[in-house]
């Protein structure tokens, strides 16, 4: 029977519940098990799609076109799994579920109530996404205390019921503060948020408190007695100089074989972490030190919103950098100063790289364009992600091809030279509102040119023939949630996107004459090629790509185009 660890939040949100979650699954993947991961998102939206990323954080994309809380992001970087789309629920999709449901009379007359209707539609979720499984772990978003994680706390506990407490475990992530004017950590707020989840019936098995310092002993038989569970089952998680350092410190404390405990399971096979402690001493330990610049529209918001963003670029950057020894300082540049003033252009004569992320609108575009145009002609390493890569075409075609007007029609619908555009099909599904339909969401294959530096990269990281046979295995399970596309034969990659616009066909050929390569491309079911990675062969790194590779990078398997792109920072 599949094990369920359930992990909540006390005293505030932010507290590192997803990081936590993911380090305690790497943990049991180290001792031999089978682990998967549930987000829970008490929000009424039905994904996180609409979600403004400045305030809830980067969207991430799953394989199967999933929009989902960053979360998930990090249970794929820790446990180096694909995970799909239905591991993740949100108060919209649940209920809107069972009013469908009712709708189509699939509840045969009953009155549909809150119970058990609710409770019983969680529940079958997260029996779907933990199928063959050893563990699943189930992170409920929010704080103990908010109305709306009441349905989810509700399911967990009639799950516990049907399949017995011996196959649940509950860890509570809590705050402990230490407010400046007294300078005591104080346990009251963790007192109150158990209090509040025995509310519902649940005593919570493990307790991590997160603070700026290590717990002491005192606040630690506090919480003990209070929770009135074992002192070594209160588990100090300090503030800390890498994320990927917690689960080396959760295991400083046995958790690992706690947990194990707990469940009267025992060790499958005996953990070894020296990669991972490797590769966690390069990112803190200064090495070369790199500045790279990610260019933006967003900088005036303040880092700390526009950091959370685009978390899975700096994550990216930091797996390329951990595996070549060096240490990435990331600046966050605003491209609206150099639509104000071309001299501060120069100013990336101080940076090792430039990356240009995805995004979308006008604003801020023409600054970003001229930082490409700089990159490329001063042969600074440059990498364009999604809009990044359809800006350096939209460069290129201009200031090398002689196409002046060239443009987006996101930006320009007049443009003399629509290099990015709608495709003929998009225009029709949007034509019949089928916006949806329009975009490109989730994992694609492309082919790669053999002689491109992008192949190359794919090659050398050990990705190329890992999604060449994950594709070939695809195809014979005949799985349609990818877009595999006409591409029989080749070497082939997956990686995810979340885009509409496309390099127009119309413009590739006299294009590639002056120089850009189109180093891969998608193959539509209608035939039509669409363009995914470009580069120019003689510079020291200039290529951009359609995907977001940075959703497909981890520790310890960084994505190719970070690590060659940091490599080339390097030189």
């Amino acid at each position: 029977m599949v094990k369920f660890i359930v992990v909540v939040g006390g005293v505030i949100s932010g507290v590192g519940k997803g990081v936590t979650t993911s380090s305690i699954g790497k943990i049991l993947q180290e001792y031999g098990y089978n682990v998967t991961a549930v987000k829970i998102d008490p929000y009424i939206n039905y994904d996180a799609g609409t979600l403004r990323p400045t305030e809830h954080g980067e969207v991430w994309v799953t394989d199967d076109g999933g929009e989902i809380d960053q979360d998930l992001g990090n249970y794929e970087r820790f446990l180096g799994i694909d995970i799909p789309k239905i591991n993740n629920l949100t108060t919209g999709q649940i209920y809107k579920t069972v009013i469908d449901n009712e709708r189509a009379g699939k509840y045969l007359g009953q009155t549909v109530q809150f119970i058990p209707h609710i409770p019983d539609e969680i529940k079958k979720r997260i029996n779907d996404a933990s199928k063959g499984y050893d563990f699943c772990l189930i992170e409920i978003g929010g704080t103990i205390g908010d109305y709306e994680n009441i349905p989810f706390l509700f399911a967990m506990k009639s799950m516990e019921r049907e399949i017995g407490k011996e196959n649940v475990v509950y860890v509570m992530i809590t705050y402990l503060p230490v407010p400046s004017h007294i300078e005591e950590m104080k346990t009251k707020p963790t007192q109150q948020a158990i209090r509040l989840l025995t509310e519902h019936g649940i005593i919570p098995d493990f307790i991590i408190c997160r603070a700026k310092k290590e717990l002491d002993d005192v606040r630690k038989k506090k919480i003990e007695i209070y929770a009135n569970i074992k002192s070594d089952h209160v588990i100090s998680e300090p503030d800390i100089d890498t994320i990927y350092r917690i689960p080396l410190d959760l295991e400083k404390e046995n958790m690992g074989l706690k947990i194990l405990e707990e469940f009267k399971m025992k060790p499958k096979s005996k953990p070894d972490w020296k990669e991972w402690s490797r590769l966690v001493e390069n990112i803190v330990d200064h090495g070369k030190v790199l500045k790279i610049a990610i260019v933006g529209k967003y900088v005036d918001i303040g880092d700390y919103s526009l950091a959370d963003s685009y978390i899975s670029i700096n994550q990216a950057l930091q797996h390329a950098a951990a595996s070549l020894n060096a240490k990435v300082e990331i600046v966050w540049v605003d491209s609206k100063s150099f639509e104000k003033d071309e001299k501060k252009l120069n100013e990336l004569k101080n940076y090792n790289g430039l990356i240009i992320p995805g995004g979308f609108g006008g604003s801020g575009v023409e600054g970003k364009i001229k930082a490409i145009k700089f990159a490329r002609e001063n042969n600074l390493p440059f990498l364009g992600l999604c809009y990044g890569m359809q800006l350096a075409v939209v460069e290129f075609a201009r200031n090398v091809c002689g196409m002046m007007d060239a443009n987006t029609t996101e930006v320009n619908p007049k443009t003399k030279y629509p290099v990015i555009d709608i495709l003929p099909a998009q225009k029709k599904l949007m034509e019949e509102s089928k916006y949806g339909g329009t975009m490109r969401l989730g994992a694609y294959a492309a082919l790669l040119k053999e002689d491109s530096r992008v192949f190359e990269l794919y090659k050398e990281t050990g990705r190329l023939d890992e999604d060449t046979k994950r594709i070939a295995k695809l195809k014979e399970n005949k799985d349609e949630s990818f877009r595999l596309g006409n591409l029989d034969k080749g070497k082939i990659v997956l990686e995810r996107h979340r885009h509409r616009f496309e390099v127009n066909p119309e413009f590739i050929a006299d294009i590639e004459k002056k120089g850009l390569v189109f180093s891969g491309y998608h193959v539509r079911g209608d035939e039509a090629k669409l363009m995914e990675f470009i580069e120019l062969p003689k510079h020291k790194f200039f290529v951009g790509t359609q995907a977001h590779p940075e959703f497909k990078s981890s520790l310890t398997n960084p994505s190719p185009l970070f690590y060659g792109f940091v490599k080339a920072c390097v030189k």
